[in-house]
């Protein structure tokens, strides 16, 4: 999972790609990237860690122009530890172009030797954005033979890529001297939004990087369809998938946006909230609201859930645990006697809010459960009575191939067992978990036009239709430290995540 940014000014862009990836570090942490272009030459600058440690004040002020790119990346694939693989990514011919893409192809093996056995293009690193660079450099190459570059040209080339690569992508990218090119997949997978302020059309994987720098959401970018923007700001729209049809991410509502984007249509917030409502109803069934004594978030994403669940069973809303923000973040701790410490050093029990008391715990999802059962374990060591645990997501059950680094299925804690072992497992009183068809009518209720969710790592159906066991097996071989050992593999890939 990556968060992306394009912008067409008539003003230099290098401070507001600067803070639109601010606005968008929560879907990456791992490395970071900007682009800019002048007089068709273009001025780059990415390394691995956050935005705010890669760009100083001399980095920026090497990044003039008034067009650029920008891109935050959390792996799902290669070396997570090389600056190689940050993006964006620079292919010369033709033209010059620059790519930013948030998504995983499910295809970039076989196109990786196609493109070097027919197309004679060779790729430098493991990342399929790389790929997916080079099919649409080449796809534009035929589309002009070596003629000016029209609308209507790159358009042509987004279609044929369209017919060569499987999987999700949300793609921004810079063609020297022309202007920015985004585009969607076909199931409209991973997001992408268009905004407009004073002089400025800016592109962003979120609305939140929009609103944040003043600019105003003007529509998503549809899927199968790609925008061109020229250097004079002009924006140019045209669909060019054959079926396009939109199944956005489900898990983007339920942990991976932000809640003060509107993504599709559809409120982060509210989506929250309305999972709340319908965990609601699973806990009745359960536990009896009166043999709760008090309903504690784990932080952050699940406050929302949390809070409208609480206020449904009319029963207290309290803060139990205290994130401490300058800690490092448990997915990247190898190991789970590393992990587990981390846990302790990043949250802190309120001991007052779960002393003598039945608490119920929510969460957002539980993916592994080692941090759920060390939470749990916490309660008690605070003097909780009973500790009961909701999740606001349905078990995480199989792996994500559309650029979540989901575990492996052997390491999902709901892979293959019952509730009530995943229960013995965490350690808790009583799981209850949301179910599948309540998440997605919960979520599809705030957009009518939405007949469909990706909803795979919950379902295990995966919507373009192309995934075997074979492919699952392939991509998680290729999943970061997958060719470590096996306690590099134990760390979770979700980012920001507290499981």
């Amino acid at each position: 999972m990556c968060g992306i940014v394009g912008v067409v000014s008539s003003a230099p862009v290098n401070q507001l790609l600067y803070d639109a990836l601010l606005l968008l570090q929560h879907r990456g942490q791992d490395a970071a990237g900007i682009v800019t272009q002048l007089n068709r030459k273009f001025f780059m600058h990415k390394a691995k860690g956050m935005v705010r440690d890669v760009f100083r004040t001399r980095n920026m002020r090497s990044l003039p122009g008034n067009c650029g790119l920008g891109q935050v990346r959390y792996p799902t694939a290669g070396n997570a530890f090389s600056d190689e693989e940050a993006q964006p990514f620079y292919v010369n011919a033709p033209f010059g172009i620059v790519l930013v893409h948030n998504g995983n192809l499910t295809n970039a093996q076989a196109l990786k030797a196609e493109l070097f056995s027919s197309d004679h293009r060779h790729i430098n690193t493991e990342s399929d954005s790389e790929v997916l660079l080079n099919v649409l450099a080449h796809e534009i190459e035929k589309t002009t033979r070596g003629l000016p570059l029209r609308p209507r040209d790159v358009f042509e080339a987004v279609r044929k890529v369209h017919l060569r690569i499987k999987g999700s992508y949300a793609v921004i990218a810079m063609i020297a001297g022309h202007g920015v090119l985004a585009f969607r997949d076909p199931f409209g997978i991973r997001p992408l939004c268009l905004g407009r302020a004073d002089g400025t059309v800016l592109l962003a994987s979120e609305s939140v990087a929009l609103e944040g720098t003043s600019h105003k959401f003007e529509r998503n970018i549809e899927p199968g369809e790609a925008v061109f923007i020229d250097l004079q700001g002009t924006v140019h729209a045209q669909q060019c998938a054959e079926h396009p049809v939109l199944n956005p991410c489900i898990f983007e509502f339920v942990y991976l946006a932000r809640p003060d984007s509107v993504m599709d249509g559809i409120s982060v917030y509210q989506a929250r909230l309305n999972l709340g409502e319908s965990l609601a109803k699973r806990v009745i069934s359960t536990v009896p609201p009166n043999e709760i004594d008090v309903v504690i978030p784990i932080p952050e994403s699940s406050r929302p859930s949390a809070a409208q669940l609480a206020q449904l069973l009319g029963l207290p809303y309290r803060e139990g645990f205290v994130k401490n923000r300058y800690v490092g973040r448990t997915f990247i701790m190898p190991g789970q006697s590393v992990r587990k410490k981390s846990v302790r050093q990043k949250l802190n029990v309120i001991a007052s809010e779960f002393r003598g008391r039945n608490v119920l715990l929510v969460d957002d999802s539980i993916v592994r459960g080692t941090t759920s059962r060390e939470i749990v374990q916490m309660a008690r060591d605070a003097g909780a009575r009973k500790v009961y645990m909701a999740s606001a997501a349905p078990p995480v059950r199989y792996p994500n191939v559309y650029g979540i680094d989901m575990p492996t299925a052997e390491e999902l804690v709901a892979h293959n067992r019952t509730v009530e072992q995943i229960r013995e497992i965490i350690g808790c009183d009583a799981l209850i978990y949301q179910d599948v068809d309540g998440m997605k009518k919960a979520i599809g209720s705030l957009n009518p036009r939405i007949k469909g969710f990706d909803a795979s790592c919950f379902d295990g159906v995966y919507v373009t239709g192309d995934i075997t066991a074979d492919d699952i097996a392939r991509l998680n071989a290729s999943r970061v430290g997958a060719d470590e050992n096996a306690e590099d593999n134990s760390r979770l890939a979700l980012p920001n995540h507290e499981d």
